[in-house]
């Protein structure tokens, strides 16, 4: 019996040896993160808020780093295309998520080529930014009273944009035409640079842009603002009124980004990761960058955006399940 136990200990010894050394080699490897140029995949088009926001942040990040952190647009399905993209990626750190509120609307509007809860880490809450109702420069509408009463009288004849089926922009749009009682048309694009373009030539009559896709072109007057739709107003827009002070009560939508990893990730190098974020974020010029696109900065810990994703995520859920929203 003592030499069968004996036996069973010895054979299991290169096992335990083996172990120790993927432990020291995955400890060595976070020691040295990142020790070669970061890939930070941005799900949405070139030009939009997140992508904006993710350059400044990125460039923030290389120089804390002393690496080169490089944006790859992998726009798409709100967002799914380039979140699912991140999901296959080798768990090592060197592949980043960069998403934006749709991350957490999407699970209650479609089928995802991955899980939103088992096949990503979140590392960290980038910013947050509320939306601003834009219209183009010619518009006949000053402010969001003008719109709603000419949509009242004028069913199915106004039309909204958005950065895709299933963004927050479109649930900003949903939830303007059931609390102000409009029949709106919604006409998604494949990110927030393309919209801006129609909506700036009139093809398309307001967007609930994200402020730091569209806070230059409105004090640039190449857009109209009519309305902000966070609860307070913008201290960069302080004479744009918010939504609710233009008759639509208890609305609040305010977007966010943030910093996401593929399952499997150590958690050593999640750690290193978050904490390249919040040097990033707590420079001075990237935060004024990021100040002058009306964008906030947050640099979370893992643990609260975590728990942050859950909570939007449940939002989002009763949102679209009480305002009947689908995507096409």
């Amino acid at each position: 019996m003592k030499k069968t136990r004996h036996a069973a200990v010895a054979a299991l010894r290169p096992l335990a040896a083996a172990i120790a050394l993927v432990g020291a080699f995955g400890a060595a490897h976070a020691a040295g993160y990142p020790d070669q140029p970061i890939t930070l995949v941005v799900p949405y088009s070139a030009g939009g808020g997140a992508d904006n926001a993710a350059r400044i942040i990125a460039q923030g990040m290389g120089e804390v780093a002393g690496q080169s952190v490089v944006i790859e647009n992998k726009g798409g399905a709100s967002g799914a295309i380039g979140a699912a993209y991140v999901a296959r990626a080798k768990p090592d750190g060197y592949t980043v998520l960069y998403d934006a509120s749709a991350f957490s609307i999407n699970p209650a509007l479609r089928k995802l080529p991955y899980d939103a809860n088992k096949d990503f880490i979140p590392v960290s809450q980038a910013v947050s930014v509320p939306n601003i109702l834009v219209a183009a420069p010619g518009s006949p509408f000053n402010n969001l009273p003008d719109f709603i009463k000419a949509a009242r009288a004028n069913p199915g004849k106004y039309t909204y944009a958005s950065y895709g089926p299933g963004s927050l922009a479109q649930m900003a749009g949903e939830l303007l035409k059931k609390d102000a009682g409009v029949d709106i048309v919604h006409v998604p694009y494949k990110g927030g640079a393309p919209a801006i373009v129609d909506v700036m030539g009139g093809q398309v009559d307001v967007y609930f842009a994200n402020a730091a896709s569209s806070l230059n072109y409105v004090s640039g007057g190449k857009l109209k603002a009519l309305a902000v739709s966070s609860g307070k107003r913008m201290p960069e827009l302080p004479n744009v009124a918010t939504v609710g002070e233009g008759g639509i009560k208890n609305f609040d939508v305010v977007e966010w980004n943030g910093f996401f990893l593929p399952a499997g990730t150590s958690p050593e190098v999640v750690a290193k990761l978050q904490d390249l974020v919040q040097k990033a974020l707590a420079r001075p010029d990237t935060r004024e960058k990021l100040s002058k696109l009306g964008l906030t900065p947050v640099g979370s810990s893992a643990a609260d955006f975590a728990k942050f994703v859950s909570s939007e995520q449940q939002r989002w859920a009763e949102v679209v399940k009480t305002n009947s929203i689908t995507v096409n």
